[in-house]
């Protein structure tokens, strides 16, 4: 590649992008080289780097093609490298360069309505990305002290997440569900209707023909001009998919700094752990619960605990992360636990609502907003009990009401939950294109209940 010939097409690889951005800042010549000293199919190992864990680096073979890895262990005499591409061909005496000692992520405007992978290459073939700023991708560590109280909802155009489990600016927030509940559309329509300022969606470990539709849908609706995609499918490798969600993670930093709103979407957590998961276990980490390894727990505190508010800035970065439960298990999955303890609270969806065509298959009673009662009004607040009140009656007794068993005049409050039933699946449906303003989803429970409170 010709470094001082303008670059006007997007970079068929991330080294092309990396080495012209090196060559911007005048570093090309700070690269250090070493050779292949062996590969057992996952590790290269290569004689000694003057480097650090996460330092970015290519291996070059004999034909002249490249590969990018990044540094996961320094020894006395030897760095290990894990290849962003397992399928490249490695051989001992191959050569190893040094290209960034500390990983940065270019950030910026010229990031609004595109799609990249996880070291930042453009995948939407609209030409190359210019950025002014970088920063690291890592992040830096925020004192408690200067995050700014929650005080703002944040509008996601979700009737029943406005109503009943209101988000606020800020707010870090799972949506646990099993596979096929409807998580994917869930957010397509949550990044379609927020009023955030920025959207920053992170879709990690996801099947390629998802990446592609979800993304088409989003960048085709008004969204696009403040929608930054950061897509990095299932079969691409582990470390890249830590990337992916570190990069994205970084970018909603970014906009955050600038004092803006950001709604970051993280389509999932449970990828970004199996990658740690598979990292882990190559570099000997010992198993513990399900397989997960240690750093898997110190990822996961790590990567969310970036987000929220920052006094400095003024700006909040308000993170939705979806978290897949494996057979369904929303209570003692590993991911799932850790992902409970670390966010402001939880959406669960529940398979039985999708399977009776409730769309989005939110259960309410088992969800939770902690900063709902601090953001909205009490008789919000109020209502909100009353619905979840109603629902659980009615799920408590559906068995009994559908053999005929009860008898009403029994239980007031169950009366008035059958009576109400037809118009809560109303209220709890809400088709994709028919977003729900906070202020409607506020009204609109509010005249499902009536003077039934």
């Amino acid at each position: 590649m010709d470094l001082n010939t303008e670059n006007s097409q997007a970079p068929d690889h991330f080294l092309d992008f990396a080495l012209a951005n090196i060559r911007k800042k005048k570093l090309i010549e700070c690269l250090h080289t070493g050779s292949v000293t062996g590969f057992d199919g996952y590790i290269i190992t290569s004689s000694s780097l003057p480097c650090i864990v996460g330092s970015l680096c290519y291996v070059e073979n004999d034909a002249g093609d490249r590969v990018t890895g990044e540094v996961v262990r320094i020894k006395e005499s030897s760095v290990d490298i894990v290849p962003h591409d397992n399928s490249f061909a490695i051989s001992v005496k191959d050569k190893v360069a040094l290209v960034q000692v500390t990983q940065e992520v270019e950030v910026g405007d010229g990031l609004l309505g595109r799609v990249i992978d996880g070291l930042g290459s453009p995948l939407d073939q609209l030409g190359a990305i210019t950025c002014e700023k970088s920063l690291s991708l890592n992040g830096s560590t925020l004192n408690p002290f200067e995050r700014t109280p929650i005080e703002d909802i944040l509008d996601v155009g979700i009737r029943n997440i406005n109503a009943t489990l209101t988000l606020g600016r800020g707010q870090r927030i799972g949506i646990i569900a099993g596979s096929g509940v409807g998580k994917s559309v869930l957010l397509s329509m949550i990044a379609k209707s927020t009023d955030a300022d920025v959207v920053v969606i992170g879709l990690i470990g996801e099947r390629g023909r998802e990446l592609a539709s979800f993304t088409k849908e989003v960048l085709s609706s008004h969204s696009r001009d403040k929608v930054v995609v950061v897509a990095v499918p299932a079969d691409r490798s582990p470390l890249l998919r830590i990337q992916g969600a570190k990069r994205a993670t970084a970018i909603a930093e970014h906009f955050r700094n600038e004092g803006k709103n950001v709604l970051l979407i993280m389509d999932s957590l449970t990828r970004v752990a199996h990658a740690q998961r598979e990292v882990g276990l190559a570099l000997g980490e010992q198993p513990t619960s399900r397989g997960y390894p240690p750093s898997v727990i110190s990822l996961l505190p790590s990567l969310v605990e970036r987000t929220g508010t920052n006094s400095k800035s003024g700006g909040t970065i308000t993170a939705i992360y979806t978290v897949l439960a494996d057979g369904d298990d929303v209570t003692s999955d590993p991911v799932v636990d850790t992902a409970r303890a670390i966010l402001d609270g939880h959406i669960i969806l529940s398979r039985d609502l999708a399977q009776q065509g409730i769309y989005p298959a939110i259960d309410v009673n088992q969800s939770v907003s902690r900063l709902m009662t601090d953001i909205v009004s009490e008789e919000q607040t109020k209502n909100s009990q009353v619905l979840r009140k109603y629902i659980s009656k009615y799920y408590e007794n559906r068995d009994l009401i559908l053999m005929g068993g009860y008898v009403q005049g029994q239980d007031a409050d169950l009366d008035i939950a059958m009576q109400l039933w037809p118009s809560i699946v109303n209220f709890l449906k809400q088709d994709d294109g028919e977003p729900a303003s906070f202020p409607d989803s506020v009204e609109a429970l509010k005249n499902l209940l009536g003077g039934n409170i």
